[in-house]
Parts: structure tokens; sequence; C-alpha cells
């Protein structure tokens, strides 16, 4: 056994206060993400961690890039038909999870989410390179395949049949808005008094509360 009992860090490289944060928490997303987004440390800041709950009722986590955010939620793009759009299609319900290590900083996200409009997913897959578009289309996400030999030949199949045309999007392909409920900031702090502010959804509006680290 390993131990790692002594592997530790001091977290003292900001701080989070009621009088300095947004009363809304997507303009406080904003403002963490600008800084994460222009960090030379950190390399893809709209990675997140999308947590979902699977029929047997364990959680399953995946890595998945954030690729727009508005007023109503955070967007991203998958396959329908993939582990995590049944787990999604089951269960609405999902946890985003954004870490940025080197600003000592995590945003814990849960929200409800739902398909975005098809012409929405139509421009973003269009705006792809055609090798992102051709992989869409050939993968049959989370099944079984016999190899990865499968892949390449059916890529190299549909390369030459989209060869001059535009490729079609596939209907179970598209994008999902996660539309929060709950937002928690994390910023780390020495002692492992660590600050946590959380926003929480009551009707309309947002309401913000302090969490004990």
């Amino acid at each position: 056994m390993e131990n790692l009992h002594d592997k530790r860090k001091v977290y003292d490289k900001s701080q989070l206060i009621e009088s300095e944060i947004k009363q809304n928490p997507i303009e406080q997303f904003r403002d963490w993400f600008l800084e994460a987004s222009e960090s030379d440390m950190i390399s893809e800041a709209n990675a997140m961690a999308v947590s979902t709950v699977e029929e047997d009722g364990c959680p399953r986590t995946r890595m998945v890039l954030l690729k727009a955010y508005t007023h109503e939620g955070f967007i991203f793009y998958t396959n329908y038909n993939s582990r995590k759009g049944k787990a999604i299609e089951n269960n609405h319900k999902a946890c985003l999870h954004f870490f940025w290590p080197n600003l000592e900083r995590q945003i814990i996200i849960k929200a409800n989410l739902e398909k975005i409009a098809e012409n929405l997913s139509d421009g973003y897959f269009h705006s792809r390179p055609k090798g992102s578009q051709l992989g869409a289309v050939v993968s049959p996400q989370s099944e079984v395949i016999p190899n990865r030999a499968f892949l390449e030949k059916k890529l190299e199949e549909l390369e030459k049949e989209y060869q001059n045309t535009e490729v079609p999007r596939p209907a179970h392909w598209g994008g999902y808005i996660a539309k929060p409920y709950e937002i928690e900031f994390w910023q780390g702090r020495p002692n492992r008094l660590h600050d946590r502010i959380i926003y929480r959804l009551e009707g309309l509006d947002w309401k913000i509360f302090r969490l004990a680290p």
C-alpha cells in the first residue's frame, strides 16, 4: 500500500467573500471562467465532468467540453444514444464539475438537462472540422465494437462518400442545456478552511449561503 498521508498542498492563492461576489451565479461563473481561460497554466478551461445516474442507481462521470453558456444554463454536445444520453433520458438531473487546480478553484453545478433546438445543434455540428463531423457519424458511442479497424474502415468509407458534399448531422447527435438550480463555488484556503459559497434557486430568485468547509 502506498501511503499518501504526507501529500499536502497549501491553498493560499485567493479568497471568496460575500462582499465581492456577484448576486447572479452565471455572472460569477463568467468571471471565474474568464480567469481560467486567460491562465497560461490551464489548457482547457472548458473541460468539465458530467455525472449522470444510470439504471443500476450508480453515478457515472466523464469529461466533456462546455461549448456555450447563457443566462439559462450550460451547453454541451454528445451522442443521444450514448450511455450518458440514455442516462439523461431516464433521469434529467445531472451534476457538472469544473476543477482548475492552478487557481485552487472548483465549481459544482446541479442541473436539469434538456435537448436544445435542432437548428442550434445543426449550426454547431456544421461549424466543426469535417473530420469531427464524420467521427460523430462513424462512432456508435458506448456500443461494443470488434476492434479499432472497424472504426477506421467505416471512416474511410464515409470520407469517400462525403468528399465533395456536406455531412448531414445525425439525428442522434446534438446538444443539451443544463439548467442549474444549485451552483457551488469553492476556493481553496489555508488550513483547509476553504471558502464555499452556494447559490440555490428558490422560485425565480437565487439565494446565497456560505457552507462550512
